[in-house]
Formats: C-alpha cells, sequence, structure tokens
C-alpha cells in the first residue's frame, strides 16, 4: 500500500475534546497517523482486528488503518496541506486528510464503537461532517452549531456508534466553500454486522468520489470562489487517463458505491451491462424497489451503490454522461469553429504568430491526435488511448475490465482485451449505392463560412 507508517500508536500525545467526554484513558496515547501519498489504487485493507468484514477498493485511494482501544476502533485523521498528482505532469495543491484528496476511505461495522481524532494542520480551523450518519448531534460536526471549530494546531475526538450500515461521506462544516474546493472529503463505508436482508455478498466491492475543481492551465491551486464554471472533472481527484482501471473476473458479483460533492449532478454509465441500485445515502434499497439501469443520475451530496453481474468480457467504458465532463481543462468562452473557411488564413496569422494552431474546423476530434503543447502543470485535454488509438476522452472516465483468466482477489490490470474472431466492428469494402432523396429535396448545405468569423476569440491558438 506503499504507506509512509505502518506502526500502530504512540503514546504521551494530548488531544482536545469535542462533544460527548472521551474517558481519560483513551486519550493516553493518540493513534499515530497513517500517511499515504502513492496515487495508485491500494488492494483491499483485509481486518487483522474487531469484527470480519469484506473490505472495499478505493479507486486511485486507499483505507485508513485503525487500531482497537479497549473494543473501541479508533482513527487518526489529519487535515492538512497536500499536492495531489491529478495525472501524470499536472499536480494540484489541495487540501484533504493523511497525504492526500479525497482523504482514506474509513471502513467499519455496523454496531462498532468507533472513535476518530482529527488533527488540524491546516492554515485555519476546521471540522469534519459525517455525512448520512446517525450519531448524537454533538458529534455532527457543524462549526458554530454542534461544536467549536477546531483552531489550527489542535486535535479534536468524535466518538459514536456506526449505527446502520452504507455509504457515507466525510467533509467540513468549517469554511465549507473554500475547504471542500480545495479537496476537503472522503469516504466512509459501514459493512453489515449479519447477514442483511437487502445486502447481497459480492465478489468486489469498489468505491470513488466525484470531485471537480477550477485550476487554470499552468496553475497549482484551485479558484475556490467558483460556482459553476468547473473544469477540472475528477474520480478521486484524478482524471482520465490517469483513473485507474476497475478489473474483475467473468461471472463476479460487482458493487460499486459512488459519492457526489461536486457543484453538479452526474449521469454515470456503464457500457455492457444493466446494473441495480442497491443503495443510497439512506441506505440498502428493497428488493421490490429496483429496477435495471444503464446509467444512474448522482445528484449533489448524494450516493449510489450499483450492484452487477460482470457476464459480458471486455473493455467496457464507464463514465459521467455529460460530454463536457469526459473532456479535461474545458474552456467556456470558445466559439463553434465547425464550417469555417481558414483557407489562406493560418499562414498569415502564423507570420506575426508562429504557434498559431488551427482547431475546430472540422470538430475537436485532432485534439485528441495531435498532442498539441500546453502550459506546464495543466491537465492535457482528451489524451487517452487505447490499442486502437485515440479514444477522445478524459475527466470523468475509465475502463470497466472484464476477464475470464482474472483471479479471484487480483485486481490487476490485465491490458488490452484480446477480441475473438468475427466480434469487432469492421470497414465495408464492397460496393455502396447511392442515396435516394425524395423528389424536391436536396443535400443540406454546408456551414456557412460567415456563421464565425475567423481569427475570433477562442480554441484556435
Amino acid at each position: 500500500m506503499n504507506l509512509n507508517s505502518r506502526r500502530q500508536f504512540f503514546a504521551g500525545a494530548a488531544a482536545s475534546v469535542a462533544g460527548l467526554a472521551v474517558a481519560r484513558s483513551a486519550l493516553a496515547g493518540l493513534p499515530e497517523p497513517v500517511i499515504q501519498t502513492s496515487v495508485a489504487t491500494a488492494p483491499p485493507l483485509i481486518p487483522t482486528t474487531g469484527r470480519p468484514y469484506n473490505p472495499v477498493v478505493t479507486l486511485n485511494g486507499w483505507t485508513l488503518p485503525w487500531r482497537m482501544n479497549n473494543g473501541v476502533k479508533e482513527f487518526h485523521l489529519v487535515a492538512e496541506p497536500v499536492v495531489r498528482e491529478v495525472s501524470p505532469g499536472f499536480k494540484v495543491n489541495m487540501w484533504g486528510y493523511n497525504g492526500q484528496s479525497p482523504g482514506p476511505t474509513i471502513e467499519v461495522v455496523e454496531g462498532d464503537r468507533v472513535r476518530i481524532f482529527v488533527t488540524n494542520k491546516l492554515p485555519e480551523h476546521t471540522t469534519i461532517h459525517w455525512h448520512g450518519q446517525r450519531l448524537p448531534n454533538g458529534m455532527d460536526g457543524v462549526g458554530g452549531l454542534t461544536q467549536r471549530a477546531i483552531p489550527v494546531g489542535k486535535t479534536y475526538v468524535y466518538e459514536f456508534e456506526a449505527r446502520r450500515p452504507g455509504t457515507f461521506m466525510y467533509h467540513p462544516h468549517a469554511d465549507e466553500m473554500t475547504q471542500m474546493a480545495m479537496g476537503m472529503m472522503g469516504l466512509w463505508v459501514t459493512h453489515p454486522k449479519a447477514r442483511h436482508p437487502h445486502i447481497s455478498a459480492v465478489d468486489r466491492d469498489f468505491c470513488f468520489l466525484l470531485n471537480a475543481f477550477d485550476v487554470e492551465p499552468g496553475s497549482k491551486t484551485p479558484k475556490i470562489n467558483t460556482m459553476t464554471d468547473f473544469n477540472i472533472w475528477c474520480w478521486n481527484s484524478r482524471v482520465f487517463p490517469a483513473i485507474d482501471t476497475l478489473n474483475v473476473r467473468l461471472n463476479d458479483r460487482v458493487r460499486i458505491r459512488i459519492g457526489n460533492l461536486t457543484m453538479t449532478n452526474h449521469p454515470i454509465h456503464l457500457h455492457g451491462h444493466e446494473f441495480l441500485v442497491t443503495g443510497t445515502d439512506g441506505g440498502p434499497t428493497p428488493p421490490g424497489t429496483r429496477w435495471y439501469e444503464v446509467t444512474t443520475d448522482v445528484a449533489v451530496g448524494q450516493m449510489r451503490q450499483i450492484e452487477l453481474i460482470a457476464d459480458a468480457e471486455g473493455d467496457w467504458a464507464m463514465h459521467c454522461h455529460k460530454s463536457h465532463h469526459t473532456m479535461n481543462a474545458m474552456g467556456h468562452d470558445v466559439p463553434t469553429m465547425i464550417g469555417v473557411d481558414h483557407r489562406g488564413l493560418v499562414g498569415k496569422i502564423q507570420k506575426v504568430a508562429p504557434d498559431y494552431m488551427l482547431m475546430g474546423e472540422r470538430g475537436m476530434a485532432d485534439m485528441g491526435e495531435m498532442q498539441m503543447p500546453i502550459p506546464d502543470n495543466t491537465a492535457p485535454m482528451m489524451t487517452g488511448s487505447g490499442q486502437f488509438g485515440p479514444l477522445e476522452m478524459g475527466g470523468m472516465f475509465t475502463v470497466f475490465k472484464v476477464r475470464k483468466e482474472q483471479k479471484p482477489g487480483d485486481y490487476s490490470d490485465p491490458g488490452p482485451y484480446r477480441f475473438p474472431a468475427g466480434t469487432m466492428a469492421y470497414e465495408w469494402t464492397g460496393a455502396t449505392p447511392q442515396a435516394t432523396r425524395p423528389s424536391g429535396s436536396s443535400p443540406a448545405e454546408p456551414a456557412a463560412a460567415s456563421a464565425v468569423k475567423p481569427g475570433g476569440k477562442g480554441m484556435a491558438h
């Protein structure tokens, strides 16, 4: 897991307490924070203490280790500035937890008594709200309402019982606009303590958060005052092609948990399979309320849990179906250049601007092939590629890889899919008849060159 520290705890550190009182003996030793800097998907953390459960795999993330203290499961979160590699060559200054944004996934079992130490290493105060949890009001983490905010340099303690199974999130409720825009969030999974009528056993259990940032090309720090014009659309603070693939065995029962802490909804679409929505923020959905989908909309502040049988081999796309969210580094003031006649114009412009490049006259697909120069520390646009060439995708996109030879418990990437003979689309090389048109009709006119004036402000640089 590439953890910087695996030791369980050190003694002698003091802690402040928020909300309900914590026994003095519990404060005798603060769990040592475990820090993670790798951006790779970590293998599942198999529980060695506490009650057993089937662990999740966090896409491009990891699960936070804990210690048992007199029957209480203790975690230590450190709120701190971090640098997240969103894609190779593109790093962003964020705020997060334990070296990462999002922070580590917390996994517990229904009925566990949980104690979370939160140390504030940010430049301002903070809190943590346990989104969706049933807990004492004083542990809800709303600064000014249910607790005093955690001052810089201090450690507060949250303690409650994990009362119901499901997928939840955590994030600040203090200067929330800034802190969430900087990446402060994480996932919480509560596993059932026994067989549950609405929760099936699965072979693979994945989870990730949807998050978004506004980072100007060449810069490293998000613009925190942005309300709608985000340009970096992420899964767990990564953009395609830097998002890991979901690798499963043929006929595995697969669960995928998706939480949304962006400022808009995301219709998540999986190719090649239909799935059931088996859980929401409110917990598992009764079987009689479920129906099959291939796309589920995850609204702001919501979680959706989907399940499917991976019964179709192949490399299946999984992505947000808002097309701008699979682009990376979107520009919002870009005119449409399709149909504009630039003949003779490019050479003249290059005499005064040698780096000028024509883009968009025939659509935007050329951008996925040309690998145009971009400023340092900028997310590349539409640069994902597959075994047949450019995918012309970025942002919220990955691949669901189903293989019959994938071993149980093996999460490694099996590589490109080998297509059986006769199962691929192919070029037609026979005769092509001419289309017939109703009398009086004529072919569509090409777009008028005057629709957009050449040289206008936009994507032609």
